[in-house]
């Protein structure tokens, strides 16, 4: 079924949520292309996609785990990876707008990169296809680290403890193509799962309270939040248009546009993943919004109207009550990471 701007609907999504996830959970034992030390939360495939030219090593997650950190990928040599995607704060830092080097301030707030591995593409408008595509353009961007890549390859050579570390691990000199493939590795091995949520689908009926059970009936029902969050991502990995964007009538960000070049896709961005939503903020894609109840009334008067407003999103008339019951249900999708 086609909406009428061309984004795939999931009508039964609400239904098919929770199938979904007890799915993966309760999959056979770890597939043989995973090493058997990569710890994946309940919740999630044990199966963890890569490319087929750059299979999951723990050599390659350490190797990942280093760079990750490592300020000298960055122009100002004091901005890493972490520097946004910070582990305490589930990998995001806090900020309405992403700060890379030189203080430069992005557009866009800064998603959580758990769970990624089993994404479709990357960034708020999708634009990078991969993980590694998606390292590269934060490396190389004006507003993330700055550095060409081929920079970036002449000082991780200059070191002699990376300089060994990349002929252990892939068996040659460092390159910008093995460079990528170490840091998406490690990005693609953080994740996050077994959340009470988790643990309620396999069985444990006092995983949640009875508000958190109203919130799930909500979710799942008359608030049509999985339409969109479903899955064991609680995300279609699709673009959508709820008003967002639009500020005093104009559109300030064109996002999944940019992209496509498509009239229909101005102001739409990836459903971002719910889990871990409540140690996240802020929230949508520009960090305007500052509370999950905020959230939720957002939704709840019908998002921000505009030409290309999501078929979706409409006023819900939701009580108090219920919108707290939601943001009960929304701190449940809290669980712990795996692949530490």
């Amino acid at each position: 079924m086609q909406k009428s701007d061309g984004v795939r609907r999931h009508p039964r999504a609400g239904v098919l949520l929770a199938l979904t996830c007890v799915s993966t959970i309760v999959s056979g034992g770890a597939d043989p292309s995973v090493p058997e030390n990569l710890d994946v939360p309940l919740g999630l495939d044990r199966y963890v996609p890569a490319p087929s030219d750059n299979p999951i090593t723990s050599g390659k997650v350490a190797l990942g785990r280093q760079l990750f950190f490592e300020t000298r990928l960055s122009r100002d040599g004091r901005t890493s990876c972490a520097t946004c995607h910070q582990p305490a704060r589930r990998f995001t830092d806090g900020r309405r707008l992403a700060r890379g080097v030189f203080g430069r301030e992005g557009r866009r707030n800064t998603p959580s990169i758990l769970n990624r591995a089993y994404g479709v593409t990357a960034f708020w408008d999708g634009r990078a296809p991969t993980l590694e595509d998606q390292v590269r353009a934060a490396v190389t961007g004006e507003r993330d680290l700055g550095l060409s890549m081929e920079e970036a390859v002449a000082r991780v050579s200059r070191d002699p403890g990376y300089a060994r570390a990349f002929e252990a691990v892939f068996g040659e000199p460092v390159s910008a193509a093995r460079l990528a493939q170490a840091l998406a590795t490690f990005v693609r091995t953080r994740m996050s799962g077994d959340s009470p949520f988790d643990r309620f689908l396999t069985g444990d009926g006092r995983a949640l309270g009875a508000a958190e059970r109203r919130g799930l009936e909500l979710f799942t029902g008359r608030a049509r939040c999985a339409r969109c969050h479903a899955g064991p991502l609680l995300s279609d990995e699709e673009f959508h248009n709820t008003g967002v964007a639009w500020r005093d009538g104009r559109l300030a960000d064109l996002g999944r546009a940019v992209v496509t070049g498509r009239d229909r896709d101005r102001g739409a961005f990836k459903t971002p993943s719910l889990r871990e939503v409540a140690r996240t903020a802020p929230y949508m894609h520009d960090g305007s919004v500052a509370r999950l109840a905020d959230v939720i009334d957002f939704y709840d008067r019908g998002g921000r109207p505009n030409s290309n407003l999501d078929l979706e999103i409409r006023p819900l008339n939701l009580t108090a009550g219920e919108e707290a019951a939601l943001v009960a249900f929304l701190r449940a999708l809290s669980g712990r990471s795996g692949s530490s």
